[in-house]
């Protein structure tokens, strides 16, 4: 099992515990179930499941401290045997999700929680923010992975995250989708995804000269040194790059790099690859970095920049451009009735339920089809599995690596008309008719 930052069960809305003594002074004990999906977005054709694992995680560890019913019970708001009801909590539940690394579509539940009321509906806070972050993280950086165009791409957001557990979910949801590394160290001892780094503008203008602090970056990093070579001049502090590198060179040492961090990109990749190569430094590559997203990097492809690898920031990192998912937890079984929601613009699909996935006779992604939870369909995949069963993890966790290499299979079997950033296609999402039917008994 993987660490985990799991603040605890007084991580919610207070809504979730008024309803929850609600519920217990009713004496509503029935198992009820919850659909956790996102409902349509304008900028996103697709999203990513991620966060799964230390959503698990939490679900294992679950329960409320003395500290936490001491102060539940300072707030005056909660009668002591609800609080004692709370000192022995503990999830019991069923839990089917979406493999991380899974792409899923708008209004397809991503996990669905079976179990005691009380449970099910204390956890919605946390699970709409874990899950929720996760994958609008992961769904971002797919996009700039994509637009990379197979070009490595290193997450640098951390100083810019909105907190040290954003940066920590940046950094592993990112490497789900592709990204080559991170410049977080604990995220790579974490989870043991490469690390990456350079040089900041402040360690050039240590140095009495440009050229000497390349040297003495060289010196001490040999075989893995990036040089930044935009703080003064970009074309001088290429050339004075070359000339270390041609010092390394001469000490069997390579230049890993030069990297550009400001400026007409295009322009000044290209006059850099001259000087470079004009040195005979063709193995040097150019890494580059300054607010980019997988439309600055679409930009740049097109335009012809000889940028041979990406530092990505601070718009991957918040998801500027789409800085938040619509995803909601709602119930769609409680005891023997199904229920859903019918309000205007955000109606639900009540019942338990099942995602069938289609696929072509090549393996592509055709159609998916929202079922009940027992339904079967041939030729197509199901997709919610058991992850919890009672409480307890039905089986190991895969390893990030893994799930890595479920999302590249999962990507390549989506069609390009899917991913575009403007005008994507649609993918389709159909309801069973055994589901359609259920509906009309709400």
């Amino acid at each position: 099992m993987i660490a985990n930052d799991f603040p605890g069960p007084l991580f919610t809305d207070l809504y979730e515990l008024t309803m929850s003594a609600g519920y217990f002074h009713r004496k509503m004990d029935e198992t009820a179930t919850f659909s956790l999906f996102v409902r349509s977005h304008p900028k996103r054709g697709y999203f990513v499941a991620a966060g799964l694992q230390p959503v698990l995680d939490a679900l294992s560890r679950f329960c409320f401290s003395q500290a936490e019913i001491d102060w539940l019970e300072s707030t005056g708001r909660f009668k002591r045997d609800f609080l004692d009801y709370l000192s022995a909590l503990r999830f019991t539940g069923d839990v089917v999700a979406m493999d991380e690394g899974e792409l899923f579509f708008p209004n397809e539940p991503v996990m669905e929680v079976t179990a005691p009321l009380i449970e099910a509906q204390i956890l919605e806070t946390y699970l709409i923010n874990a899950m929720g972050l996760a994958s609008m993280l992961a769904t971002k950086a797919a996009r700039c992975v994509h637009a990379a165009g197979g070009r490595p791409i290193v997450d640098f957001s951390l100083r810019r995250t909105q907190g040290s557990h954003a940066g920590m979910t940046v950094a592993r949801s990112s490497y789900i989708t592709g990204f080559t590394a991170t410049s977080n160290v604990l995220a790579g001892k974490r989870w043991d995804i490469p690390i990456s780094g350079t040089m900041a503008h402040s360690f050039v203008g240590a140095f009495e000269s440009e050229t000497e602090s390349f040297e003495a970056y060289a010196d001490l990093f040999p075989d893995n040194a990036v040089f930044l070579i935009d703080t003064y001049d970009t074309i001088q502090g290429a050339r004075n790059a070359a000339v270390v590198a041609q010092r390394m060179k001469q000490k069997g040492h390579t230049l890993q790099g030069v990297r550009l961090d400001s400026g007409d990109m295009v322009a000044l990749s290209r006059e850099v690859r001259r000087i470079l190569d004009d040195a005979g430094l063709q193995e040097v590559q150019i890494f580059a970095s300054s607010g980019f997203d997988e439309y600055i990097l679409t930009h740049l492809i097109e335009s012809g920049a000889r940028i041979d690898a990406f530092g990505v920031g601070t718009r991957m990192g918040v998801s500027a451009d789409a800085p938040y998912l619509d995803m909601v937890y709602k119930m769609v079984r409680v005891g023997d009735r199904d229920v859903r929601k019918q309000s205007e613009g955000k109606r639900t699909l009540a019942g338990k339920k099942q995602v069938f996935r289609q696929t072509s006779a090549d393996g592509r992604f055709i159609g998916d089809i929202i079922g009940t939870s027992d339904e079967t369909m041939d030729n197509a995949t199901a997709l919610l599995k058991p992850v919890m069963k009672n409480g307890r993890l039905v089986g190991p966790m895969p390893p990030l690596s893994d799930i890595r290499v479920n999302f590249s299979k999962n990507f390549k079997r989506l069609d390009d008309c899917y991913k575009r950033l403007e005008n994507a296609d649609i993918y389709p999402v159909a309801v069973s008719d055994r589901l359609k039917a259920l509906q009309e008994k709400c």
